[in-house]
Order: structure tokens, then C-alpha cells, then sequence
């Protein structure tokens, strides 16, 4: 006997905590959060657009990060602080579609702008009288914007998936933001295929990714181990440092996020994971590529002190 069930489309977020007691200061924890990471990001490409001194492919490489952080950052924490002052603040599936869409769509960008910023490195260092050749304007606007074109394209084929499932069960959402695993636990729909399909195209994209970074830095490690120069050697440590901790940072959450075999349901772990990934990490990194950086803070001098 088939049952009439009614289709869902709006739904609850449920967010980070139950406890009303919270809410004032977590609203004003990621409220400064949010505030200090836009000024961080966008801060930065601000800089790399004013200072002539940054106009080379490695700054561009890192404005083009600072704006993907900061759409990351921009796609969850404002939902998720109105979310916070109001329980019963519905979003409709066109609204979470369009959530998910600019989150996956940054997250995507990210991987294949490390990978490019990697690439760049490996030439600086192992091919440095090449570098303004093999890098060039051209090459280095082909890198950037191939990255956001796969960014866009990506997860057009999970959000043109979620067209299939039907939403009966509940509506409300054990999450703080739309991310997609936990829509499928909610689907009347059997989301086997939906939950392959996001499986395979992030463990591949995370494959592919990581595994050019490591293969560019494991020539930067050779080239730099050769040079007898302490100072060369200071020199490019100290350049890659920072790109290999973010390279860390971000890969291993997204790894715990979609690849590992815990990722699904599991409530509170994910939760933990994607609060890392979509509010932490776009406030480090422009702190993490600045702050060593002698270039950036003499272009921050030169705004402060005209």
C-alpha cells in the first residue's frame, strides 16, 4: 500500500548546540570570527592589488585563495549567525541548493589553486631563470581561472543530483549549515547513487590535488637539499612553510569531511570538521601566508605610514 506523502521544501537548521544558554556567546564568537577573516582576506587582495611589489603570479595565486576563503567564509558563517539569534528560521531547498552551490563551489576553487600555487613554487625554486617564462601573465591567468572554472562546474553535478531525492521524512537538518551529507539522512529517496557520486568525485579531485602538490614539493625538497647555500635553503623553507601548513590543514579536514570511512551521519564529529573547514581555516590563512611574509607586511607598512 503506497502511502500519500507530502514533499518537503523548506527545512530547520538545527546548528551547532541545542543549549539557549550558548547563544548570545557564539553569536559574538563568530560574528568577530567572521568579521576579522573578511577583513583578513579581502585585507590581503586589497594589498596585492595596491602594491605594485605583488604584482607577480605568486601574490595573484594568493588573492585568488584570499577570495575563495572569503566566499567560503561568506556561504555559511552570515546564515549560521541569523540561524543563531532565531531557532525557527526555516531555509527553503532553492536557498540550501544555493548554500551548498557557493560552498562547494570555493572548496573545489581551493584545492586547484593550491595545486597552481605549488606548480609556481616548484618553477621559482627548480627552474628559477625560467620562472618569468614558465610562468607568464597568460599562464598565470589560465591557471587561476581554469581553477574557478572547475569550481563552478563541480558541484553543479551533485546539486543537479539533488533534484532526484524527494524530502518527506523530517525537515529538520542536524547541521549548521546545508551541507549535502546530511540532506541525503532526511531524503525519502534512496540516496545511495547521490552519495557515490559525491564519494568519487572528492576522492578524486583530493587524489589528483594532493598528489601534484606533493610531487612538486618533493622536487622543491631535492632542488633545496643540493643547495649549498644556508641562505637559499632559509630562503625557500621559508617560503613553502606556509603554503604546506595550509596545504595540511585544509586537506586533512576535507580528507575526515567526504573520504574517510566515518564521514556519513555521524553527528557531532562532522559538525566539528566542518566548522574547522568553513570558519577556521579562511581566518588563518591570510594570517599564515602574511604574517612570515616581508613583502606583504611592507606593503601593509606602506598603507599605514604613506
Amino acid at each position: 500500500m503506497e502511502v500519500n506523502r507530502s514533499h518537503l521544501t523548506e527545512f530547520l537548521l538545527k546548528g551547532i548546540t541545542d543549549r539557549t544558554e550558548l547563544q548570545v556567546p557564539l553569536f559574538l564568537v563568530f560574528f568577530f570570527i567572521y568579521v576579522i577573516t573578511m577583513v583578513g582576506n579581502l585585507g590581503l587582495i586589497f594589498l596585492i592589488w595596491k602594491d605594485p611589489h605583488l604584482h607577480t603570479p605568486m601574490y595573484y595565486f594568493l588573492g585568488s585563495l584570499a577570495l575563495a576563503d572569503a566566499c567560503t567564509s561568506s556561504s555559511v558563517t552570515p546564515r549560521m549567525l541569523i540561524n543563531i539569534l532565531d531557532n525557527g528560521k526555516m531555509i527553503s531547498l532553492f536557498e540550501c541548493m544555493a548554500q551548498y552551490y557557493v560552498f562547494g563551489s570555493s572548496a573545489t576553487t581551493e584545492c586547484f589553486l593550491l595545486v597552481a600555487m605549488a606548480y609556481d613554487r616548484y618553477v621559482a625554486i627548480c627552474n628559477p631563470l625560467l620562472y618569468l617564462v614558465v610562468m607568464s601573465n597568460r599562464v598565470c591567468a589560465c591557471l587561476i581561472s581554469g581553477s574557478y572554472i572547475i569550481g563552478f562546474l563541480h558541484p553543479l553535478v551533485h546539486v543537479g543530483l539533488l533534484f532526484r531525492l524527494t524530502f518527506c521524512k523530517s525537515n529538520i537538518i542536524d547541521h549548521f549549515y546545508c551541507e549535502i551529507l546530511p540532506l541525503y539522512t532526511i531524503s525519502c529517496t534512496d540516496p545511495s547513487i547521490n552519495a557515490f557520486v559525491v564519494f568519487i568525485f572528492s576522492a578524486v579531485i583530493q587524489a589528483v590535488t594532493f598528489m601534484s602538490i606533493v610531487v612538486s614539493y618533493a622536487h622543491v625538497l631535492f632542488s633545496v637539499l643540493k643547495t649549498k647555500s644556508e641562505r637559499g635553503k632559509s630562503k625557500a623553507f621559508s617560503t613553502c612553510s606556509a603554503h604546506l601548513l595550509s596545504v595540511s590543514l585544509f586537506y586533512g579536514t576535507l580528507f575526515f569531511m567526504y573520504v574517510s570511512p566515518g564521514s556519513g551521519p555521524s553527528k557531532y564529529k562532522d559538525k566539528m570538521y566542518s566548522l574547522f573547514y568553513t570558519i577556521v581555516i579562511p581566518l588563518l590563512n591570510p594570517f599564515i601566508y602574511s604574517l612570515r611574509n616581508k613583502e606583504v607586511l611592507g606593503a601593509l607598512r606602506k598603507i599605514v605610514k604613506p
